[in-house]
Parts: C-alpha cells; sequence; structure tokens
C-alpha cells in the first residue's frame, strides 16, 4: 500500500498562546509564600511584637535616659533599651513629636519616619496585601475552573480529524496497489458523490453505509482515503474508540455532533475506524443495557436511519471483526454495503512493492518479483516494513542501493525473526537440532500436496534453536484432507526424528506439538474430516466474543467431547507412525544431510533438493540417494 499522506490539520488552527499568565502565577505564588510565611511564623511575629505602654510611662522614661534609639511612625513610637526591649505608646492625634520633646532626649537615636506617606504605606502592605493576595488567588482559581468546564462542556463535542477537499496532496485510488475489486465497488460511491442528480433522478438511493471488512495492515483507512480523495469532498475520520468515555451520554452526544457537521459539510464522507469497539452486539455484555457503548451505539443507529435521502453523507467503517457487530448495524439501510479486503495474491504483492520503492533506491540485481514470491501471507504494511528493514540493512553496510541480499535477508528476519549467531549451542545440540529440522524438511519432500522447502538452517532465530522454513508455489485457497494430514505430518518429524535417531525426545518439538494438535482438532470439530465422527462441527466459533461465550455452553456432550478427543489422538498418532516409518527409510541419507548441514549451517532450497537428485520427465523425483531398500524375506 502507498503511504498516507500526512493529514492537513484544521485550517483556521492557532497555536497556543505562551507566556500570557506569567504575572499571574507570580502573584499567586507571592501569596502563597506570604500565606505560608504567616502561617509558619505567627508565634516568632507574636513574640517579636513590642510591649505597649502609656505615651507618659514612655515620655518619662525618656528623659530618664532610659532608651537608646526611638522609631516614630505616625502617631506611634517605639523604643528599644540597652538590652534591646522594646516598647510601643501611641501619641494623641492632636499632639507631635515636638510638642512632646522627644527630640530632646539625650543619647538617643531618634529614627523619623513620621511620614503620613510612609504610614499609609506601610499600613496598606500589613493590612491589604494578604487580602489582595487572597481575592488574586480566588480569581486565578475561578478561571482555571472555567477552563475545566469548557472542557467538560466540550465533552460531548465530537474528536474527529477533518481532511478538507483544500489539501495540497490527496490520496487517491492511484495510490492503492491491488484491490481492483474493492476499487471496483467504491467506484460508485465516488460517482455519486460527484454527480448525485444522475441517481437520484433514476430513483435510485446510494447506499447509507460501507463496511470494509479485512485483516489489519490490508489497507482500509487507505482505500477509505482514496475515495474521499477521489470525490474531493470533506472526510471525517474518527476511530469508534474516541465515542466511549467514562460518563454516560458523551458518546452519543459525540455522535449528534459528529453528523451534525458532516450534514453541515455535505456532501462528504464520515469514516470510523474500528468500529467493533463501539458496535458489538447488544444484550451480551456484563454492564445491562444502559451502558456508555451500548447507548452509543443506539445513537449511530438513530443518526444513520434518519438520513434524508438527499443528504449525501456516506457513512464508511473498518473493521477486522464483522463476526461481532451488531445485526441493527449490518442491516440494509445503515451498513447495507459489505467490501471485501482479502490478503494480497502475488500480482498485488508485485505492485505493492513497486509503490513503495518510489524513495527508495534499488539495486539491479534486486528482484521484487522474487520477494512477491517468498512473501504469502504478508499484508500491504508488512511489504512496507519489508522494503524498510531492506533499507536499513543497506544503510548499515554503507550502500548506496538495496541489493537481492538485503531483500533475501529482510525477507527472512521478518519472517523468521534476527539471526542470533551469538548464542553458543554445544555439538550435540547442534546435532540434535540438524537432525530435527531435517525430519521436518523429510516428509515436505516425499509426501504429496506438502509445501516445498524453501530453507533449512540451525542458526538461532528468535526463540528457536533451528528452522524449516517452507513456501507455497503459488497462493492456496483451500487446502485439501491430504494436504492437511501431510503438515502434521511434517509438524511431528521433528519428534519422530529425535526418537530415531536419539531414543528419546527433548524439550524442543513443544510448539511443534502444539502446531500439530491444533491441525487436528480443526479437521475434527470445524472441517469435519474425521471418518469417525462424520461431517459435523463442534464447539462454538472461535471469533465469539467474552459475553457470548459466558453466555453459552457447548453444544456436544461429554460423551462426544471424548470421542472428539481420540478422532485427534488417532490423526496425531498416524502421522506420526508414517513420519517414523519415513525417516527410518531414510536414515542414511539422514545422517549424511545432517553431517554437511553441521559444516554449512544452511541448505536452500536448491540445496536441500540436490540430495534427492535430479527430477524425471513426468515431474517425479529420482530414487531416493541413499535409501535404506531392504529385500523381504518371504518363507515358505
Amino acid at each position: 500500500m502507498a503511504n498516507m499522506p500526512t493529514p492537513a490539520g484544521p485550517s483556521k488552527f492557532q497555536p497556543p498562546k505562551k507566556g500570557g499568565n506569567n504575572f499571574l502565577y507570580v502573584i499567586v505564588l507571592a501569596g502563597l509564600l506570604v500565606l505560608s510565611y504567616y502561617t509558619f511564623n505567627s508565634d516568632k511575629i507574636q513574640a517579636e511584637k513590642p510591649t505597649e505602654i502609656p505615651i507618659n510611662q514612655m515620655l518619662e522614661a525618656g528623659r530618664e535616659g532610659e532608651y537608646k534609639s526611638i522609631d516614630i511612625k505616625g502617631s506611634e513610637i517605639i523604643a528599644t533599651t540597652e538590652k534591646e526591649t522594646s516598647f510601643v505608646a501611641y501619641m494623641n492625634t492632636k499632639d507631635s513629636p515636638d510638642d512632646l520633646g522627644v527630640y530632646e532626649w539625650e543619647g538617643v537615636e531618634v529614627s523619623n519616619a513620621n511620614s503620613e506617606r510612609t504610614a499609609f504605606w506601610a499600613n496598606l502592605l500589613s493590612s491589604w496585601l494578604p487580602i489582595i493576595l487572597f481575592f488574586a488567588l480566588i480569581v486565578f482559581m475561578a478561571k482555571q475552573l472555567g477552563k475545566g468546564a469548557g472542557n467538560a462542556f466540550s465533552f460531548g463535542k465530537s474528536q474527529a480529524r477533518v481532511y478538507d477537499k483544500n489539501m495540497k496532496k490527496k490520496t487517491t485510488f492511484d495510490d492503492v496497489a491491488g484491490m481492483d475489486e474493492a476499487k471496483e465497488d467504491l467506484v460508485e460511491i465516488v460517482d455519486f458523490l460527484k454527480h448525485p442528480k444522475k441517481y437520484t433522478k433514476m430513483g435510485a438511493k446510494i447506499p447509507r453505509g460501507v463496511v470494509l471488512v479485512g485483516n489489519p495492515g490490508t489497507g482500509k483507512t487507505l482505500l477509505a482515503r482514496a475515495v474521499a480523495g477521489e470525490a474531493d469532498v470533506p472526510f471525517f475520520s474518527i476511530s469508534g474508540s474516541e465515542f466511549v468515555e467514562m460518563f454516560v451520554g458523551v458518546g452519543a452526544s459525540r455522535v449528534r455532533d459528529l453528523f451534525q457537521k458532516a450534514k453541515n459539510n455535505a456532501p462528504c464522507i464520515i469514516f470510523i475506524d474500528e468500529i467493533d469497539a463501539v458496535g458489538r452486539q447488544r444484550g451480551f455484555g456484563m454492564g445491562g443495557g444502559h451502558d456508555e457503548r451500548e447507548q452509543t451505539l443506539n445513537q449511530i443507529l438513530t443518526e444513520m436511519d434518519g438520513f434524508e435521502n438527499e443528504t449525501n453523507v456516506i457513512v464508511m467503517a473498518a473493521t477486522n471483526r464483522p463476526d461481532v457487530l451488531d445485526a441493527a448495524l449490518m442491516r440494509p439501510g445503515r451498513f447495507d454495503r459489505r467490501v471485501i479486503i482479502d490478503m494480497p495474491n502475488i500480482k498485488e504483492r508485485r505492485e505493492i512493492l513497486n509503490v513503495h520503492i518510489k524513495n527508495k533506491k534499488m539495486a539491479k540485481d534486486a528482484d521484487l518479483e522474487v520477494a512477491a514470491r517468498q512473501t504469502p501471507g504478508f499484508s500491504g504494511a508488512d511489504l512496507e516494513n519489508l522494503l524498510n528493514e531492506a533499507a536499513i540493512l543497506a544503510a548499515k553496510r554503507d550502500k548506496d542501493e538495496i541489493g537481492s541480499s538485503e531483500l533475501s535477508e529482510a525477507v527472512e528476519k521478518i519472517g523468521l525473526g534476527s539471526e542470533k549467531k551469538s548464542r553458543k549451542m554445544s555439538e550435540e545440540e547442534k546435532r540434535i537440532t540438524a537432525l530435527h529440522e531435517l525430519g521436518h524438511a523429510l516428509p515436505r519432500k516425499l509426501l504429496p500436496k506438502c509445501t516445498p522447502v524453501h530453507k533449512v538452517s540451525i542458526i538461532p532465530r528468535g526463540m528457536a534453536l533451528g528452522v524449516t522454513w517452507s513456501l507455497p508455489e503459488d497462493d492456496v485457497h483451500l487446502h485439501s484432507y491430504t494436504k492437511i494430514k501431510s503438515e502434521i505430518c511434517s509438524a511431528l518429524g521433528g519428534y519422530a526424528a529425535e526418537e530415531v535417531f536419539f531414543g528419546e525426545v527433548t524439550t524442543g518439538p513443544g510448539s511443534d506439538l502444539e502446531k500439530a494438535t491444533q491441525m487436528a482438532r480443526n479437521m475434527v470439530t470445524k472441517y469435519g474430516m474425521s471418518a469417525d465422527l462424520g461431517p459435523m462441527i463442534f464447539g462454538e466459533s472461535s471469533n465469539s466474543f467474552m459475553g457470548r461465550e459466558m453466555a453459552g455452553a457447548a453444544n456436544y456432550s461429554q460423551d462426544m467431547a471424548y470421542r472428539i478427543d481420540q478422532a485427534v489422538g488417532k490423526i496425531l498418532k498416524e502421522a506420526k507412525e508414517l513420519a517414523t516409518k519415513l525417516i527410518l527409510e531414510n536414515k542414511a541419507l539422514m545422517e549424511r544431510m545432517a553431517k554437511d548441514l553441521l559444516v554449512k549451517e544452511e541448505f536452500n532450497k536448491d540445496e536441500f533438493d540436490a540430495y534427492f537428485g535430479p527430477k524425471k520427465k513426468d515431474g517425479k523425483q529420482k530414487e531416493v540417494e541413499g535409501k535404506d531398500n531392504k529385500k523381504k524375506v518371504h518363507k515358505k
């Protein structure tokens, strides 16, 4: 898939202003400091307050020379003795220091702050500053609460991103590689948005809702963007999880706001990604019928059903879990068209790779056709990641171009994991790993319809000590009974090889046994491939979500469960016996292959096939070299 262009934000977006409230922060901080000082130093302040005495007593003591200094502040006289003891006395309003003879005291230092202005500011600061700071703090808190209230009131507003038609770079169908059938289904949607009268004149109604169904990474969101780019209309994008909040009713309010904005900007497209987050079936949850998710879903149903016929608003949604969507959401009149987006086939993978190499330098030996063949089951996102890993490898090696070696290593890194050559293994462990992996590879070569071996390696990758990598020659959509049995036999080949060559098994086949058991159980319970139980399906679908699983029960009895286990065990036993038989018949060949593998550490497809000789004209392999063919002696 092509890279999605960087979305342009709303045209009226303004960056937040900085530094606007710095002065207010300073005032509040100063107020807090003053209040803290008065709170924690009240006892000290009280202790330092001068002792109040009558004015006549102070005048008499002053004339007797008991004070060393006095401080006159308005009508207040503060006198300090030699022992640093302070006294305060207050003059009458009609008196002044001159009238009282204060300046005539001998040996007394007089500090005259007896100015009305000084006294005024002193009283103001001491009396009114805490009050002013307190009101400033209230104003600041009210402003912050106002912002919070604004946020609270905006809870019900839609959080959708709007990509308008004036974007510099638009996504079109040319940017979407592959998905030809899906694009064809959406062409008429584009045509309706461009020429609505052509359809309404014929009495036709365009589908109101289109749901895109596909695995993660297949390009559902990209395809929706391409529809908006082709139609040249505004595009409202939101995720299903953005509707639901902890407050009941917020999601429904956001739905109403989103659809109202869409109607005001018609024609347009509303795209809801991961709609299964809010559109799951009702009645199976633990919260009853009044939880936030169900209210949001009900509002979506109401808004989609309430569209006027002439309203050119189309709702598109994407999900990889269509089985859990509510039936009312998928009925005609709401999401009445379903577009399936499959994993890309080999031709589409080649096209996707061509899109993603536009900004990369490729060497002449880098064959994207080979990379496309080596990546069955890769989505568009996986293929983009593949080329990115190849570019990283080329940059690490100081190359100017991406070569075939980087492409091949990137495929292996994504499919198998990174090599861990630093992991040290003993010679015994290496030999066990080599024979184990060859035990997987041998049945793939000898059994019909098995996926061919692409590489056998004993270099540790990820959590595995070795790996047998198989790739299909063509894209496969159906799997027969014979093919699944052969795959199970290959999965158990490592287990059988350890038994044959070492007489016991290790912990290595643990993941192989899990895989083989799951395939065998699916044959019995999902595909009806058991000869003993016949064409029946057992158990609920694995896609059911938790609410339904808790409410439902198994659709078979305990006796049938026992029979299912017996049938699964029978398939596994037969596959293991077949793998053991093949290994015993080719024991000498496997010994020789293991010896070479311990030296080379890896076999590619050609090196592995060379041990089985050239093919005959009919395409079949010649007699296996080194096969243990023992003549049977019949006694008479």
